[in-house]
């Protein structure tokens, strides 16, 4: 078989194939031998008709076009191999020549990782806020913890903001009831927003037993956004009593037996969720960086792919409905063509991530392991509330995997990437990465010993008593 490659584009390639007959000669063997299994003729045991009555009664032609059907697929693996071709989507293939005893020809027009010209990744720079830990944020989550060991007592008086009330709830449009909208003895924190646009405003300086109207669009149903008429009547009323933030709250929610020491301990899980979000910014920072150093051209029919599959996915989130679709980009304030917009620059610009990290896991030769692999499973199956295992059966089964791979292959060229790269905070400070983006091709003692040096080392020997 002789193949070669056409550059179509920076992005698309035609692979010319011509295939012997002679390489085609086993195939028609095999499809005639199953083809005999299966006919009755006269004087002949079942598999044992002869080729040419089979030529014959079935046409020569008919079983050309079954075998180079059933060929092509095989064929065009082996050209993708042997012409060392990165294909990144389905190929169009277009038979050329076709002759019984002649070779075949064929061309897989197909779209292709463009070749890059990558930068020196130590040139990189990338700034991001420092972070920053104020008496506020610590009070803050001190508060969140006093409120989960703080107890709802009834008052007599109307509504504030903060409240717990328990209401009852019903809706009609143009006169009519709405089905499914009246409800009984629902439990609401005033002012969480969680339930109908306007009900908190409505609660306020309400009285037990007190009804009241108001006017909200519906989110859901039949009748979503439409403008309903809302009832509803306070039941109960009740504030949240919170314990007194001293030593003896702090024995009773947690394992510190002071208030100053559970404060300490606040400021520190703060400072490591900050630091986790000042990791994703660098991420996203030294991608955005990476990305202006570097031209990507786009395969016009992956991103068209994934565009048509992120608009599919968000007019399916809403029912398949249209219309339903247009309100909801209504209470955006978006038209469809603003919308569309929006998702076609995040789909290139998505694109263009996937071609740069695939490539430059390919320069720096990015290895996935076992490992690498579980690490993902388990924390993309804790997201989804199920077994490891039963994630791993169902993208096993949905062919999955090799996506999941990709993903973990790109991100861990990302945060070689990252470690290659000079990060530093706005004051100008050098921020040490390396706890969320290893360097995997730095040995561990390395680091060790460097991290000493930066600390100084000041701890003592053990003696020899």
């Amino acid at each position: 078989m002789k193949s070669s490659v056409e550059q179509l584009s920076p992005t698309r390639v035609r692979i010319n194939v011509e295939v012997p007959f002679t390489e085609l000669e086993p195939d028609f063997q095999r499809a005639y031998k199953e083809l005999a299994k299966q006919v009755r003729l006269p004087g002949f045991r079942p598999g044992k008709v002869p080729t040419k009555l089979l030529e014959a009664r079935f046409g020569r032609e008919e079983m050309l076009d079954q075998v180079v059907n059933e060929a092509l697929p095989a064929r065009y693996g082996q050209a993708v191999s042997e012409t060392e071709v990165h294909p990144i989507g389905r190929p169009e293939i277009e038979v050329t020549k076709k002759e019984y005893g002649e070779d075949l020809a064929f061309t897989a027009e197909v779209d292709v990782r463009p070749e890059l010209t990558l930068p020196e990744l130590s040139s990189l720079q990338v700034s991001v806020d420092p972070i920053e830990v104020s008496d506020e944020d610590v009070e803050a989550e001190l508060q969140s913890l006093r409120a989960r060991f703080g107890t709802l007592t009834g008052v007599d008086r109307p509504v504030a903001d903060g409240d717990f009330v328990s209401i009852d709830l019903s809706a009609t449009v143009n006169g009519e009831e709405v089905p499914g909208a009246a409800a009984e003895g629902l439990s609401h924190e005033v002012g969480s927003g969680r339930l109908i646009d306007g009900l908190d405003e409505a609660l306020i300086g309400m009285s037990v037993d007190e009804s009241k109207e108001f006017t909200a669009k519906l989110a859901t149903g039949e009748h979503a956004g439409q403008d309903a008429q809302v009832t509803v009547t306070v039941k109960t009323i009740k504030q949240r009593e919170l314990p007194e933030p001293d030593d003896e709250f702090a024995q009773l929610a947690s394992e510190f037996d002071t208030i100053d020491e559970l404060r300490t301990n606040l400021r520190d899980q703060v400072a490591r969720l900050k630091r986790a979000q000042q990791a994703e910014k660098i991420q996203q920072a030294t991608m955005d960086a990476l990305l202006e150093q570097v031209d990507v051209p786009l395969p016009e029919a992956i991103v068209a792919a994934q565009f048509d599959s992120a608009i599919h996915g968000a007019i399916d989130s809403v029912g398949h409905d249209e219309d339903r679709f247009a309100e909801v980009l209504a209470q955006q304030g978006k038209t469809r063509e603003e919308f569309e917009a929006e998702t076609r620059t995040a789909v290139e610009k998505d694109v263009r991530r996937q071609l740069l990290f695939d490539a430059l896991a390919d320069d720096l030769d990015i290895q996935v392991g076992q490992d690498d692999l579980t690490e993902r499973l388990v924390a993309t199956s804790r997201q989804y509330g199920i077994e490891p295992q039963q994630l791993f059966a169902y993208l096993q089964e949905n062919n999955q995997l090799p996506a999941m791979f990709a993903d973990v292959r790109r991100g861990l060229a990302i945060a070689a990437v990252v470690s290659a790269a000079t990060v530093t905070d706005t004051d100008g400070n050098v921020i040490d990465t390396s706890e969320f983006f290893p360097d995997r091709n730095r040995p561990a003692n390395e680091a060790t010993d460097e991290a000493a040096e930066e600390a100084g080392d000041t701890t003592e020997q053990p003696s020899d008593e």
